[in-house]
């Protein structure tokens, strides 16, 4: 089945979704054998299940209903067990680094596939935005990887996802201004445009806290200092991304759509799982999250009267989440776009930003050392690092510098 129907489907009664420890705790993949794209799904899915238990305790510290907050209690606490069954998959025996090439193809081959799919103009643009830059940082953590574990990240990604320069990172440096973007209208909106903003805006906040809650476990100076700069601008991707989402929507509205969305991603993720052991595991949640997601809807109805199909204005989504090889489109985004930037919550080229553009101020100050994401490329010096030289990247960064005045940016194309 290839569409997602949830009204159609058929869900879990509530009482029967907790779990004993050993339903919690599984056995977790062979690192070795996985195959790359369960890893992702693993990844996505932790990602999506703590944005939505993140978000029902902001929602419940807002709420008056006693009702209201102990339903919102009983889902939580089932989401919070789905969390840790699917972070419990991953392998204990990966490095941080290979965590993170894994985290970086997530973001690569999860926001194409967004962006492939998606009906809003403007949100597609903001995805291929952002895409060239986790593109990039999936580049710079594989050469962390092979100067500082002597390991060739093509051993993760298994060559389903292209590692080589994107946008390239030191250009990432903006001011906040800079990651406001116009928000989609819930009355209007695609159902699918709200599915991928909330997908995209749990994984990329995943990244964030994972890069910053990991990043000083490595003793090496350079690899702690590319985890900050990196964490920090998956800062900026969470809040471009949090800000397409539409504030009239209603405390509620916003809870039945995430629980809508954690059904949507794990059936989608069923759909394509070659691990039958963990299809089982998609399956099963599916089923759970349909009920959270009803649950919701009745909430709706009866403290706001509304109708939950009046919110979807749909009743299916065609197109499901796939990871799959994006070659050919990141590499037609990158031709086409490597040297845009947002302006007044629009995507401009370089050489047509204003003299007063906020970022000119925020690059001179952060660039203004040495800068991690180069300094990780000048250290390996070979293999991956020669893709760095190409002239496309080498272009970008003189036309930044030039703009800027920037002696980081100048002192980095000259090594």
């Amino acid at each position: 089945m290839n569409q997602f129907k949830p009204m159609e489907m058929e869900g879990m009664p509530v009482e029967e979704q907790f779990m004993n420890w050993d339903n919690i705790v599984r056995p977790s993949y062979d690192k070795m054998s996985v195959d790359p794209y369960t890893r992702t799904k693993i990844i996505l899915m932790n990602g999506i299940e703590t944005n939505a238990v993140l978000t029902c305790h902001a929602i419940e510290r807002m709420t008056k209903d006693p009702e209201v907050k102990r339903l919102m209690s009983i889902m939580r606490r089932v989401d919070s067990m789905q969390q840790q069954t699917v972070n419990w998959l991953n392998a204990a025996d990966q490095t941080v680094l290979e965590t993170t090439i894994a985290y970086e193809q997530v973001a690569v081959d999860l926001t194409a596939n967004l962006a492939k799919n998606e009906p809003d103009p403007y949100i597609k643009d903001t995805l291929d935005f952002a895409l060239l830059e986790d593109f990039d940082h999936l580049f710079r953590f594989g050469c962390m990887l092979e100067a500082l574990e002597g390991e060739d990240p093509e051993l993760i990604t298994q060559a389903k996802t292209e590692i080589k320069p994107g946008r390239p990172t030191i250009l990432h440096h903006r001011h906040p201004n800079e990651s406001m973007r116009k928000h989609y209208n819930k009355d209007q909106a695609d159902l699918k445009t709200k599915m991928n903003y909330l997908t995209i805006t749990s994984g990329e906040q995943q990244t964030m806290l994972f890069y910053k809650e990991h990043g000083f476990m490595y003793p090496d100076e350079l690899a702690r200092k590319l985890y900050s700069e990196i964490a920090d601008v998956e800062e900026e991707h969470v809040t471009q991304y949090g800000v397409l989402g539409d504030p009239e929507e209603t405390m509620l509205e916003k809870m039945a759509m995430m629980e809508l969305c954690e059904a949507y991603n794990y059936y989608s993720c069923a759909q394509t799982e070659t691990d039958d052991r963990i299809k089982r595991i998609w399956e099963n949640f599916t089923k759970m999250e349909i009920t959270h997601f009803k649950m919701c809807a009745e909430l709706l109805r009866k403290y706001e009267g509304k109708n939950v199909e009046d919110l979807m204005q749909e009743d299916k989504i065609k197109s499901l989440i796939v990871f799959e090889p994006n070659k050919e489109y990141v590499n037609k985004v990158l031709e086409e776009q490597i040297d845009l930037m947002p302006n007044n919550m629009e995507f401009v080229r370089l050489r047509e930003l204003p003299d007063n553009w906020s970022s000119f101020k925020a690059q001179q100050i952060m660039n203004s050392g040495m800068v991690p994401s180069e300094e990780v490329v000048n250290r390996l010096g070979t293999g991956l690092a020669e893709k760095a030289t190409q002239n496309i990247y080498q272009d970008v960064k003189q036309q930044m510098a030039d703009r800027i005045g920037s002696s980081a940016v100048q002192m980095a194309i000259s090594k």
